[in-house]
């Protein structure tokens, strides 16, 4: 059992493309050490904290023990679009590594996964998933190359510190976009920090402004038979943008700072200088993790979504996939690592324990809220079998957790999805920059922009 500890940083991005760290690749590489088969596995985001890493560290030697024909390596990995393809390009993945539900179909189409359908076929939970959920990860005559482990909805967290320091009941979260505006402007004004604000950066500002879009009743694709339509000119994303236009120039609620990606929003939240955000509904356990958050500030709650039957709620998720440069040997490995370190807990109780346990003596996070990769009454069972080692503060999360199943869930566009978002980024930016910025003008433009990516095919 080995670790690399590295800072991902944009640098070494730029060398792994260039082929100038391949001395150091942590690819699949041999597979054989001391006569043991050898794999790469991700572990935790860069900046984690030291006792996140130990509690990763143990779940190996739990591993190890149990397979002691194998030698795991755990590698720090954080997904980001301009950061995997460098690493793909440059044969720097581990051989084991997550990527979002978006990714699963591109990557599959272009034979950069590794088959996994006999492995998992044989660990007996193939026809159990949510046949939505592991669509993503499925090639068109349905074999598996990427395995689905966690699902997310979209919600909005909050500062509940900020909402009582601005008058707010923080048990009463706002539940319209009206209500989100007041609040926002109310933090704004009382407290002197930003109300809610919005990613920007690295494809998270066109994430989020087709999570929005999406609870306001829109969409940004449509699938005609093989033909994908950009649908960016819509009354939904029009409505979304306006929306932050208002809070931006009119209420001045979103503070000053307009280019945030994942990280930086989530270290200014956990720091107490944002009031209001949208991400997936599991950034629990990494603001805890790499941003040191104070649970009494948490809280979480349902998307607010606009009446009618066409709002949804943006979800989506992760794959464990195996590098397609692996060994037979290598894949065989990978696939144990998967069920052991993904899967087993949500299907055995023994399992379940165990890592609850193993996280919890290390004080990570345990319990919180998800969505089914199964079904509800597996994900329930799972939550009885860990209930006596949960220490989220889990009654913070209640509007979440007790709307989220009442909601329309509605999944990621499926075609160039990264790419979109890309195209989207300027347009939130320009929005948020820009007083005099055109919305009309921005989508027709991102909605020509985007068609002629998806005419590629």
């Amino acid at each position: 059992m080995r670790s690399i500890r590295k800072a991902a940083t944009a640098v070494s991005a730029v060398l792994i493309a260039a082929g100038l760290l391949a001395a150091c690749s942590t690819s699949p590489g041999q597979p054989d050490a001391g006569g043991k088969t050898a794999i790469t596995v991700v572990s935790l985001k860069p900046g984690s904290e030291q006792s996140a890493f130990d509690a990763f560290e143990n779940q190996v030697k739990q591993f190890e023990a149990a397979n002691p024909d194998i030698d795991v390596t755990s590698q720090e990995y954080e997904w980001t679009g301009p950061t995997f393809t460098a690493q793909l390009a440059g044969g720097t993945l581990p051989t084991v590594f997550t990527v979002p539900f978006t990714d699963g179909k591109s990557l599959i189409e272009r034979g950069q996964l590794a088959d996994l359908s006999q492995y998992v076929r044989a660990f007996g939970y193939a026809d159990k998933f949510n046949p939505t959920v592991l669509r993503s990860g499925q090639s068109a005559d349905g074999g598996i190359f990427g395995v689905p482990t966690a699902a997310y909805g979209v919600g909005l967290h909050y500062n509940r510190t900020l909402f009582t320091q601005a008058g707010l009941d923080p048990d009463k979260p706002p539940t319209t976009w009206d209500e989100v505006r007041s609040y926002a402007k109310q933090i704004a004004e009382r407290t002197g920090q930003a109300g809610y604000a919005q990613m920007t950066q690295e494809n998270t500002g066109g994430w989020m402004l087709t999570s929005l879009t999406y609870a306001l009743g829109g969409r940004m694709q449509v699938a005609n038979g093989d033909k994908v339509e950009a649908t960016i000119d819509n009354p939904g994303a029009r409505e979304a943008l306006t929306r932050l236009r208002e809070m931006r120039w009119q209420d001045n609620s979103m503070g000053s700072n307009f280019l945030y990606d994942w990280g930086s929003i989530n270290q200014e939240f956990a720091a107490g200088r944002i009031g209001m955000i949208m991400a997936g509904s599991d950034i629990y356990e990494s603001l805890v993790q790499q941003n040191n958050i104070k649970p009494a500030d948490y809280g979480l709650a349902v998307l607010p979504l606009a009446p009618g039957g066409s709002a949804g709620l943006l979800g989506g998720g992760t794959l464990a996939a195996v590098n397609v440069k692996a060994s037979p040997k290598q894949q065989a490995a990978a696939a144990k690592w998967i069920d052991f370190y993904y899967m087993s807990k949500f299907l055995k109780q023994d399992a379940a324990v165990l890592d609850a346990k193993t996280l919890s003596e290390s004080k990570q996070p345990v319990g919180l809220p998800k969505l089914p990769i199964f079904d509800k009454a597996t994900l329930d069972q799972y939550n009885q079998w860990i209930k006596p080692y949960v220490n989220v503060p889990l009654a913070q999360m209640r509007s979440f957790n007790e709307g989220i199943f009442d909601q329309e869930l509605a999944g990621e566009p499926t075609a160039h999805t990264q790419e979109m978002y890309a195209v989207l980024d300027t347009v939130v930016q320009a929005v948020l920059t820009d007083p005099g910025a055109n919305i009309d003008e921005l989508l027709s433009t991102a909605d020509s922009d985007v068609q002629a990516i998806l005419d590629r095919g």
